[in-house]
């Protein structure tokens, strides 16, 4: 049994945007080239003070050199194996070298110069240093805080610069998330994207030419969806006329088997005509709902007493909610319809407060639509397509501002599932008045 190792702490969602992975990589290499330019101008001038300081040293250790072999007075800050000399100088001075170096001595800083002298002793002198390091110390100040203020304004500009960028961007995905909830008339009209004032072409950067293809994607989806539906109102309406006439004709006929098959075949079209008119509809946005206050158990059970032997009504809770009666009779038919024809019964209608069930104990919806919805006469295989019926209910589910889902229940079945808009009620009082506002 493999055990899952503890997942360390996430960070928040907003650490994902663009503009604070900006931000972090503005600072990080603004603050690499801060290091960078101060550790030089550190070591530069580091070098520089030393040098100076140390042929100081040497020039005086070697006037001391000269005074001690002539027997002279050696002076203030000089003589031999003084008190304080660090050790490792001393050595080298013993072993016949001269050698400086930066120590403190009674707490300030000390440059020391070293040499040999008879008797293996070793003859120093000191320089103040004091002031050397106290230019080193300012610079290190100046250095840290002109870096901090150059990374605080590189890191404004930087961050306005790609607020700027990404408020394009974000605005470009907005009008993408409206196309794909149908709002075809959306657009960016990015003012950076087109010809200029003049109308010579302009200079695009990325994301003008993503807002740009985007506004002209849209453009070429919408004129293919309209000339679509154009075609599918214009199919029905001009059915609709010979469908009356073979109707009429279908009825002169005389009785038989032959004349039933053709009146269930005119039946037939005239129905697939009444759904595409339906659908051009839907896809124009043209329906209007008539809202009512209407309780969902009786309006589910006419619809379960229509649909025939097969289905069944169970109702949990029942509630009253502002609708559109007849849409939604139409759609619960249609899932209904949709379920005894393509599942097994019996078709089980559940009403839980706002929210009705439609399932059968058949094999399920095709996984296409349950992860993409239903699809205009989609066919899998050499099995039946699901027609129309879900693709109206879908369109109608939505008139009514409710909320349709298609799943496959675990028992097997398919499972389609209605979400009706509904506020609960205020709570009434213990003698059965509402609570005053």
């Amino acid at each position: 049994m493999t055990r899952r190792q503890p997942r360390g702490p996430r960070l928040p969602a907003w650490t994902a945007t663009l503009t604070w992975k900006a931000a972090v990589f503005i600072t990080v290499m603004c603050c690499a080239l801060a290091a960078m330019l101060g550790a030089l101008v550190h070591v530069s001038v580091t070098n520089q003070t030393v040098g100076q300081a140390r042929e100081r040293a040497l020039v005086r250790l070697k006037d001391v050199t000269e005074r001690y072999e002539a027997g002279d007075r050696l002076g203030p800050g000089a003589g031999v194996d003084p008190a304080g000399l660090p050790e490792s100088l001393r050595d080298l001075a013993v072993s016949g070298q001269r050698a400086t170096m930066v120590a403190a001595h009674e707490s300030r800083p000390t440059m020391w110069a070293a040499g040999p002298a008879d008797g293996g002793r070793a003859i120093a002198v000191q320089v103040d240093y004091a002031q050397g390091a106290r230019t080193i110390d300012g610079l290190d100040r100046a250095i840290l805080g002109s870096s901090a203020l150059a990374i605080g304004a590189t890191l404004l500009v930087g961050a306005f610069a790609v607020t700027r960028v990404t408020r394009r961007l974000h605005q470009t995905a907005q009008v993408a998330r409206k196309i794909s909830a149908g709002d075809l008339d959306a657009r960016v009209n990015d003012p950076h994207s087109g010809p200029s004032a003049q109308g010579t072409p302009r200079h695009q950067d990325e994301v003008a030419a993503v807002a740009g293809a985007l506004d002209t994607m849209a453009s070429s989806l919408q004129g293919k969806l309209l000339s679509e539906q154009r075609f599918t109102a214009d199919v029905a309406h001009e059915l609709r006329t010979p469908l009356t006439g073979l109707h009429a004709a279908a009825e002169l006929l005389p009785p038989g088997r032959p004349t039933e098959l053709v009146r269930d075949r005119v039946a037939a079209l005239r129905t697939l005509t009444e759904d595409l008119l339906e659908i051009s509809r839907l896809d124009a946005k043209s329906e209007r709902v008539d809202l009512d206050a209407h309780r969902l158990a009786p309006l589910a059970e006419r619809v379960v007493r229509s649909s025939g032997p097969g289905t069944e009504l169970v109702v949990v809770r029942d509630v009253c909610v502002e609708t559109d009666r007849r849409r939604l009779e139409r759609v619960l038919g249609n899932l209904v319809a949709n379920a005894l024809k393509h599942g097994r019964e019996p078709v089980v209608v559940t009403v839980d407060g706002p929210v009705v069930t439609v399932r059968d104990h058949g094999d399920g919806y095709p996984d296409y639509l349950v992860e993409h919805g239903p699809q205009r006469f989609r066919t899998e295989g050499t099995t039946k397509g699901h027609g129309l019926g879900l693709t109206i209910a879908l369109g109608q589910t939505r008139v009514l501002g409710a909320r349709l889902t298609f799943a496959n229940a675990p028992g097997g079945g398919a499972l389609a599932t209605l979400r009706l808009p509904y506020e609960e009620p205020p709570e009434a009082d213990s003698d059965g008045a509402e609570d005053a506002p």
